[in-house]
């Protein structure tokens, strides 16, 4: 006969085997589960990633508010040792919230919060090879990367794609080395078959996404995207067909931004995803505007150190803090004698230092890849260009993202950061998150910026939207003197120094042009060095894009269009209360200033020229207030 068992020991038993339910339940329901899903919010994109049991393979898509960002998409890395697309059985689930606060030295808002939700799912091959899938959701993006363990081999590429709905319209530039080809108009099917840079923008059900990359270091192998015409399909290509993996292998980010415009146009999602500063002191590091004198004098200003002093003169007058000597001025170091200790003064640059710092402004100097593509060449030059007090390089020529280019990068970004040197770089990789990782970086061109001859009007208003999202993008604005070899009116390429951020914002006019456009040159002399916040007032990618960006308390107004002369409608949305706002447009006889008090909120009407735009400072108003400059 059964002697019953204590009331205490039954329910203690009955809370054990509850609690070892609760325990394992969810476990072993997520063995059985062949879909994951991550956001940050409700209302925020979400990623759906599904393993499908019978090939092994994975796909991920991306919606927001219930409707298609990116259709089901193969995710997927083929290595020396194992094929890591297919064949895959899920092993573990774990989660954890990204919650970062950081300062930015440039870009769109110096004071950064991040927060994402972060789900890594583990597989396994039958023979036991490993693929770690992380996939991190924010308010205004998806990423995933690939994690591999050490001893997985060599990349021999991607399976990893995007499928875009096939009507969606796409903004895209054909890939080139430089990334300075020109944005065009399709939609995700209709372009032609062709290689892609892979900042890519499309407008899809869901809203706008962009897609992209960040944390892109020497580890690894930039990306451009292919695509074969009649298909929403753009795949990831690397730039080499065998990736080195000396141990363990985290991959770039395939970052997606996405939401409406203004959200896209706002992000700083690469930036988030990138690791934390490695400048331990950014005290040194002051963004700020900078006379460049390349397109305002060309070689022959670069070998000539009178020349140089009278811009540093002008750029003084102006205080502006930066002049920027492009190439012409030294000799490559081959033609030098360095084993004697006084090879440095065969250049007249120092001199041209010690004449700007007395007038306190500092020099930037062009300098060719190929004179600091070995440790010996940079051992010569960084040491030399600080001792000298020379404020930045701008490194020109890399044209490469393969993998020992990359290397060079991870190379000479401590270099550059111990030596106290700004950078800009040319003829480069894009911004992938390095102006978080290495604060210095204060530009970068990838673009087809302000020396091109072919630029349209529709490129210009579709920067705002691609190239510029990404990082601080030297396209060299304020080029005045080159009429008939630009598409845009004067009033535009002044609201250019606003609507394209740049941490050096190099202008590429020469003094007698800004002298002839006085309202023009008054107008830069108020830009700030950087940027509290920036917002989007109006925009259509190849039509129109109108930026705010706020300094203090005063917004900075930028407005470039394409098309047809009117009268432009802009939303003054950056805050309640009464706001003074100066507006400088095209006129009959040349720039014209107005001046207008508004609401926060009410429209702001600016008359604009054909392929035109404009320029603003709008301030608070209050009896008395008659002017936003300072």
């Amino acid at each position: 006969m059964a002697v019953p068992l204590p009331r205490t020991v039954v329910a203690a038993l009955c809370a054990g085997l509850a609690a070892t339910l609760l325990t394992t339940a969810p476990a072993r329901a997520e063995q059985r589960a062949h879909t994951w899903t991550v956001s940050e919010t409700a209302h925020a994109p979400r990623a759906r990633i599904d393993l499908d049991t019978t090939t092994g393979t994975l796909s991920l898509t991306v919606s927001r508010a219930g409707r298609t960002v990116i259709e089901p998409s193969p995710v997927g890395i083929v290595t020396q040792q194992a094929d890591l697309s297919q064949g895959l059985r899920f092993l573990h689930r774990k989660d954890r919230t990204v919650e970062e606060h950081y300062r930015a030295k440039s870009g769109k808002r110096l004071d950064r919060r991040v927060r994402m939700n972060e789900t890594r799912l583990s597989f396994a091959t039958a023979a036991g090879a490993r693929l770690d899938l992380v996939v991190r959701a924010s308010a205004d993006g998806i990423a995933y990367r690939y994690v591999l363990p050490a001893g997985s081999g060599d990349v021999l590429g991607e399976t990893s794609a995007f499928d875009l709905p096939a009507d969606a319209g796409a903004w895209l530039s054909t890939y080139r080395v430089d990334n300075e080809g020109q944005f065009n108009q399709y939609t995700a099917a209709t372009a032609p078959t062709a290689e892609y840079s892979d900042q890519a923008l499309f407008a899809t059900p869901g809203g706008y996404a962009l897609l992209a990359e960040s944390d892109l270091t020497g580890t690894y192998s930039g990306a451009r995207l292919a695509h074969t015409q009649g298909t929403g399909t753009y795949r990831i290509k690397l730039a080499d067909t065998q990736v080195h993996a000396d141990g363990p292998l985290a991959t770039p980010w395939r970052a997606m931004i996405t939401g409406d415009l203004a959200t896209v146009t706002r992000s700083t999602f690469t930036d988030d995803l990138a690791p934390a500063s490695k400048v331990a002191d950014p005290s040194w590091i002051h963004p700020g505007t900078v006379l460049w004198t390349w397109l305002a004098g060309g070689r022959t200003a670069g070998q000539s150190l009178a020349a140089q002093k009278a811009y540093v003169d002008y750029a003084a007058a102006r205080h502006w803090p930066y002049e920027a000597v492009d190439a012409g001025w030294y000799f490559k170091t081959d033609e030098w004698d360095t084993t004697d200790p006084d090879w440095q003064t065969d250049s007249w640059m120092p001199e041209l230092v010690d004449y700007a710092r007395a007038k306190g402004v500092g020099i930037v100097v062009w300098i060719h890849q190929r004179d600091l593509d070995t440790a010996e060449e940079r051992a010569q030059w960084l040491p030399t260009l600080e001792r000298w007090g020379v404020k930045g390089v701008k490194i020109d020529f890399m044209n490469s993202e393969a993998q020992s280019m990359l290397r060079w990068y991870d190379a000479i970004l401590p270099e550059t950061a111990a030596h106290h040197l700004l950078v800009d770089f040319h003829g480069a990789t894009l911004p992938k998150g390095i102006q978080r990782t290495w604060p210095q970086v204060m530009s970068m061109e990838s673009v087809g910026g302000e020396e091109k001859r072919t630029n349209t009007a529709a490129h210009l208003t579709t920067l705002p939207f691609t190239r510029n999202v990404i990082g601080s993008m030297d396209f060299t604005p304020g080029g005045f003197q080159r009429v008939g070899q630009r598409p845009n009116s004067d009033a535009a390429e002044t609201g250019l120094t606003v609507a394209y951020e740049s941490g050096l914002q190099m202008l590429a006019g020469t003094p007698e042009s800004y002298d002839a456009r006085p309202l023009a040159r008054d107008f830069l002399d108020q830009l700030p060095a950087a940027w509290d916040d920036t917002r989007l007032l109006a925009g259509s990618p190849g039509r129109e894009a109108v930026l705010a960006r706020r300094s203090g308390n005063r917004w900075f107004l930028g407005g470039v269009y394409a098309g047809a002369a009117h009268t432009a409608t802009v939303p003054l949305t950056v805050g309640r209360g009464r706001w003074l706002v100066q507006t400088i447009r095209d006129g009959a006889q040349g720039l014209v200033q107005e001046s207008q008090v508004l609401r926060g909120g009410d429209d702001l009407s600016v008359d604009v020229v054909a392929d035109g735009g404009f320029a603003g400072i709008a301030c608070r108003w209050h009896p008395g207030v008659t002017s936003c400059y300072r």
